[in-house]
Parts: structure tokens; sequence; C-alpha cells
């Protein structure tokens, strides 16, 4: 077991004192109650089983930040990674600050913050491989790296920015509560090295000696509402009316009322002009930009091919067409495999894709790989029923019908709940850019822009070029491509609505999207308003010849555009509810810089080049 060094100063101990029941969250401080199977076990840390006799083991305990003595010395970050032997780009403990006022009556407010350890952790009900775990002792979640893949769910759903994506180690690590350390009474490596008293740590709900206040947030953190963090405050040092943020997110946070009022977050207009920035649409997130639009033509492509003939569109029948329909049904097969390989490529640790569906009772991520193999396994065997029936002769006509009949459902069924799941994803508090419907809109209408324009792709030319007529179809799938982009640009506008009129995160999001975008969601808004056009053209005229190809391909281009455009800003308009960085410290602008000088070459630095 960990031992303690000999003459060990008593501040590092963590006091034996007493505490409430429960926490102001209503969620017992006893972790544990006397007698249960949990009490007793080992946590087995690094090899040793050996059960400790701290009689604090069985409670919730967590930090305490006292921001009017944090001097920004950065020990604690320095102790954390010198006790995790961590590399220079990952930390799991970092200082950041707020500064305002001007001079001489200049003021700046540092922030000490890793994981809080929280009683709801969104993290561990994100993850898909279940590689978090909230552990009875200490109420520690704790996180295995070997389990993790590397999706980075994780940091998306954090408020605290507390996961830490490892992109050249390929998994994600975290603050372990230092549970070593507390096994034999010691407070974490960075409360025990903080030079001035700011950091502190004990049994949750119990006040520090010589601290005044035990508040849930001060400016710049995220509302506790979200997981109820393990962490409390204090903050009395009198605070300029405004303070704003180094880390080139565009908020500042502006005090309500006179002093001692709570500060709200709002945005920092500053003088951004608007513009392009097509270099910037492309992230990280690229892989999941194809991924998601190619899953959801596929999706809407079957469901057209597959009940289209039931509202009248006949053309669409294997009896009509022997060749186009085996075509397409193996084109989307191809298709849907390249989108599955392309979602891998996102993991850091691609070969273990597999893990995805550890968590089904918990993550949209998990449900939705489950939708969409779902989906990809009936989508093959409707295939095969369909096209090769002579490979089932050997069974009865009547069992061959209902295997196809229930494979076909069940790709439909299963293609549209994975969609579903798989906006669930992005339904997510600590990214308000993403918690909207306009995501299930954007998504479902991208389901029958997309998808039928696929089907359009093989069917329209393959009717021209043989002679054969395919207006009267033209008018009916141009009808189903409008519905869908009509669905698209709904969302969008309350989406910008909704932002605007917003506070925040959501409205900065908003202000990114009109400045730093502007041009470029301004030219996706004319893209789709011209393809909406041109579709209501085609399904009032359905336009036969050479002129009607032409019109389809003009639709087929804006909407692909429009739709590629459109999911690359969602992925990169995103602005997350976390603390406030540092200068260099998880600074958005910085890393830009980095990555564009060539500075995040240099390891020292603590800057990786975006990587998949």
């Amino acid at each position: 077991m960990f031992e303690p060094r000999p003459k060990e100063q008593d501040y590092a101990f963590v006091p034996h004192v007493e505490h409430p029941d429960v926490n102001r969250y209503g969620t017992p401080i006893e972790t544990v109650p006397e007698g249960h199977e949990l009490r007793g076990q080992s946590l087995n840390i690094n090899g040793d089983d050996a059960i400790p006799d701290n009689p604090d083991r069985y409670k919730q305990h967590g930090f305490y930040f006292n921001a009017d003595n944090c001097i920004s010395c950065h020990a604690c970050e320095a102790a954390c990674s010198e006790k995790n032997d961590l590399p220079p780009h990952i930390a799991f403990r970092s200082v950041g600050y707020l500064e305002g006022g001007t001079w001489p009556a200049y003021t700046r407010m540092n922030i000490s913050m890793a994981c809080n350890h929280c009683d709801d952790p969104v993290c561990l009900k994100g993850c898909p491989t279940r590689a978090y775990t909230k552990f009875a002792e200490y109420g520690a979640v704790l996180q295995d790296p070997d389990i993790c893949f590397g999706c980075g769910y994780c940091t998306w759903v954090c408020p605290y920015n507390a996961p830490q994506l490892d992109t050249q180690a390929g998994h994600v690590s975290k603050c372990n509560m230092c549970v070593d350390r507390l096994e034999v009474g010691l407070k974490p490596a960075c409360a025990t090295a903080c030079l001035a008293g700011a950091l502190d740590f004990g049994i949750m709900e119990t006040t520090p000696e010589n601290r005044e206040q035990l508040e849930t947030h001060i400016p710049g953190f995220p509302t506790p509402d979200i997981t109820h963090p393990n962490i409390r405050f204090q903050q009395a040092r009198s605070l300029p009316q405004e303070l704003r943020r180094p880390d080139s997110m565009p908020l500042r946070y502006e005090r309500s009322g006179g002093h001692g009022g709570n500060y709200s977050t709002r945005v920092d207009t500053g003088r951004r002009r608007r513009d392009w920035n097509l270099k910037k649409l492309s992230t990280r997130e690229n892989p999941l930009v194809i991924f998601t639009l190619l899953s959801q033509a596929v999706i809407g492509a079957f469901i057209l091919l597959f009940i289209g003939p039931l509202p009248g569109l006949d053309t669409l029948t294997l009896s009509q067409h022997p060749v186009a329909l085996p075509l397409s049904l193996f084109a989307m097969i191809g298709i849907q495999t390249l989108a599955l390989v392309l979602s891998t490529l996102h993991l850091g640790r691609p070969h273990r894709f597999y893990r995805a569906f550890n968590n089904l009772r918990w993550s949209p991520v998990s449900r939705e790989v489950a939708g969409i193999a779902l989906f990809y396994n009936f989508l093959g065997a409707w295939t095969v029923l369909s096209v090769l029936p002579m490979l089932f002769g050997w069974l009865p006509a009547g069992v061959v019908s209902a295997l196809t009949a229930f494979c076909g459902w069940g790709a439909a069924i299963s293609g549209i709940a994975a969609l579903y799941f798989m906006h669930r994803i992005y339904r997510i508090e600590a990214r308000p850019f993403w918690n909207h419907w306009q995501v299930l809109t954007a998504f479902y209408g991208s389901m029958l822009s997309l998808g039928t324009l696929l089907v359009v792709l093989v069917y329209v030319p393959l009717q021209h070029f043989s002679g054969l007529p395919w207006n009267d179809t033209a008018g009916m799938l141009a009808g189903i491509v409008l519905i869908g982009l009509i669905l698209e640009a709904i969302g969008h506008y309350y989406h910008a609505r909704d932002l605007k009129a917003g506070s925040g995160e959501a409205q900065a999001s908003y202000y990114e999207q009109v400045t730093t975008f502007g041009k470029t969601w301004l030219a996706r808004n004319a893209g789709l308003g011209l393809a909406m056009l041109l579709a209501l053209g085609i399904a009032m005229a359905s336009p036969a010849g050479l002129p009607g190809l032409l019109l389809w391909v003009a639709l087929g281009t804006l909407a692909v555009a429009t739709a590629i455009t459109g999911r690359a800003l969602f992925y990169a308009l995103v602005i997350p509810t976390t603390m406030p960085g540092a200068f260099f410290w998880r600074n958005r602008g910085f890393e830009e810089h980095a990555r564009e000088s060539g500075l995040a070459e240099m390891p020292q630095v603590g800057v990786l080049p975006e990587c998949h």
C-alpha cells in the first residue's frame, strides 16, 4: 500500500470531522450503508489487495476552492502532473482565470479546476465502453484508459472539461482523486501542494478551517444543476461589475444587481467581422460529418425503395427495374460500409470499435451504434432475399416472403431508431448549440432529401438513357426532397432564433455563426433556399428529357453542398460550457495559432496536431 513520507505534515492529511447526513442536492454523504456488501473490499491499487482502516472511506469527498486566496502559482498543476506522470499536452488540473476592471483597479480571479467527481456524472452515463465507475470509496469517479477506445464523448458531455483526450495515446484519462493517497488518509497531491491555501479537500458539506462560504458556483463556473459536482467555493472578495475571459471564447460575465449579485454569462461581441473561414470548417469531427450524412442518405434511400411502391412509386420495384434495384441496394451496402469505416476513424483506437455496445442502458452512442448495426444487417438480409431468391428455393415460398417482409420492416424501423439515437448524442446540456430539437429535424430532413437523391442518382439516368419515361415519378421524388429540405429549413430558422434570444454559450455560438463563419452560413442558407425552389419546380412541372436531367443534377449538387457545409458548421460552431482557460492552457485561439505556426510540433508547448 502507498505509504506516507516520514514526518508528513499535518496539513497533508484529510481531517476527520463531523458531517451532515445529506449534501445540498439531497444525496447521502455516506456512500455505502453499514453492512453493505461493498464495504470492506480492496481497491487493488497497484496490485495491492490491502484494505485500509480509514474511518471516512465510504463518505463522499470533494474539493474546496478559495478563489480569494489563489495566486496562480500553478503548484497544483505541477503536483498533479508529477503524481500522474502526465505528458506536456495533458493536464488533469489546470488554472484558468477571469479578469476585469481597469488600471489601477485591475482585478484577476483565478480558478483551479479538475474533475469534480459529481453525484450524477454525465461522463459515466455517456461513455459507450463503460470505462467510468462511480466508486463507493470516497465517491470518486474513476476512468479506465485501457477500456476506453477514444471516442471522446465524455469530453463533450462534461461541463468542466475534466476528461482529457490524448489523441497521441488514443484514449481518455482524468483525475482519479488520488485514491491511493486517500487510502492512507492523505489529501490529493494538488491540494497538498497548494501554496496559498486556496485548494483544499475533505468530506463534502464540511467547512474547512478558516473558510466562510460553501458556494456551489462562482463566476465562470457552469451551472451545477447538470451534474451536481462535488466542489464548493469561497469568493468573498469584491469583484468588478464585469469579468472577461482570456481564452478567445467570446464570453464575458456581468453581475446583475449591486455588490454580491450573481454573474450572468454574456456575449463579448468585440469587433469581429463577417467572414468565410472555410479552413476552420475542417475539425477533428470530419469523419463524423461524412458518417452522419452517408448513414442518413442510405437509410432514407432504403425506406423509399422499401415503402415507395405503397404510395404509387411502382417504377422502383424489382419487376420494373431488375437491374436498377439490385444496383441501388448493393451500392447502399457499399456506402454504409464506408460510413461505418469512417465512424471508426473518429476513434483513438479504431480496432476496439466493438466496445461501443457495452453501455446500451445509458449511452446514446451505444444505442446509435446498435441501431446502425441492426439496420446494416437487416439491409443486407433484405437485399439477398429480394435480389437472390433462388438461393432460398429450398424454403417454402411463404417462409421466404415472411422473412423478406420481416427484414425489410426491421431495416426501416431500426434505421429510423438509429437516427433518433444519433440525434440524442448531441442533446447535451454542456453544449447549448447542439441541445436543440433542430438536430432531429436536420437528421430526418437529410434522410428524406439525401436518401431520395441517392435513389434518383441511379433511377433517373437509367430511365433517361434507356429511353423509358421517368418524369411521372420524378415529380413525386422531387416532392419528397422538398419535404426534407423544408424540414431542415424550419429547424435552422428556429435554431438561429432561439440561439439569438438565448444567453451564454448558446448566444456566443450564434455570434460566431454570423461573424466568424457569417458568409459561409449565409451561403448555406441561400443554397438551401435555392434547392427548395428547384425541388418545387421539378415537383410541379416534372420536366422530361435533358432539361429535366440537368435540373436534377443542379438540385443534387446544391443539396449535397449545403448538407456538407451545414454539417461542418454544426461541429465547428459548438461552444462548450467549460471553465475559462489560461493564456495558453485550454485556449482554442492559441491552439489554432500553434497548429498554423508549427508550435504544435514542439511537445513542450502542450498542443498536439489534430488527428483521428
